[in-house]
């Protein structure tokens, strides 16, 4: 909150990354600066606030020789806020937020090996398996390497309800429902085989959905017992 604070201690101020390497804000900027500059010309701060929950969100970004800051300290929303207000240039995004592929955008565009008719099935599938009315299913074109499925949830949405939950003068937005996204990678070849399979397809649409949840903590109750009694059934087949 003290502009003449912040401008003497800028240069000493830390930044401590997944591998427990630390840097200076300018080192940490020079460091990432070309690999994750994104099209608009900003360097993106990729972070996590809990390395151990998003640890695959974290190995995905790895695969892109991307570097994962950890900022898992109460204080971190308040603190990326404020630096992103000094530093126009960097812009703070959580691992998780969006597909790695839209983390650090750029001009290059992955096509989709389904066509749109099969994309439109698969959508219908997922929708079926989904009473949630703060889920929202988006069907991407990603890499067949990236996760089939995974879970997103805005960034700025996101900052806004734990800022909220500290105090932080945004108490309305405490009161909004979590939306989330579940991403369906068109271009995995789990995407190919359940529209190919003839029996249990909305089990299988189900257990991928229920996986995606459980890596990000989402997974609780009737729902996670439900998954635990359909992976038995699975592992007897």
């Amino acid at each position: 909150s003290d502009d003449k604070f912040f401008d003497r201690t800028k240069t000493s101020c830390l930044l401590e990354n997944t591998e427990k390497d630390f840097f200076t804000i300018e080192e940490y900027k020079e460091k990432i600066k070309a690999n994750q500059t994104d099209k608009n010309k900003k360097e993106i701060f990729l972070y996590s606030n809990d390395v151990e929950v998003q640890d695959a969100y974290i190995e995905s970004a790895k695969g892109r020789s991307y570097d994962v800051l950890k900022m898992d300290v109460m204080i971190d929303n308040h603190f990326m806020q404020h630096l992103e207000s000094k530093e126009s240039d960097i812009q703070f995004k959580r691992v998780d937020a969006d597909t790695i592929d839209n983390l650090i955008e750029n001009d290059e565009k992955i096509e989709s090996v389904l066509s749109e008719k099969e994309q439109e099935t698969l959508k219908n599938a997922y929708m079926e398996a989904i009473t949630d009315p703060n889920v929202v299913v988006e069907l991407k074109a990603l890499s067949p390497n990236d996760m089939p499925v995974m879970i997103t949830q805005s960034e700025w949405m996101r900052r806004m309800k734990e800022m909220s939950a500290m105090g932080g003068g945004m108490n309305f937005m405490g009161n909004m429902g979590d939306q989330i996204n579940i991403v369906v990678n068109t271009n995995h070849p789990l995407a190919s085989k359940i529209l190919k399979s003839k029996t249990k397809k909305q089990e299988k649409v189900s257990q991928l959905i229920d996986i995606a949840l459980l890596s990000q903590g989402l997974l609780k109750g009737k729902k996670m017992t439900e998954f635990i009694n359909r992976s038995f059934e699975v592992m007897g087949e």
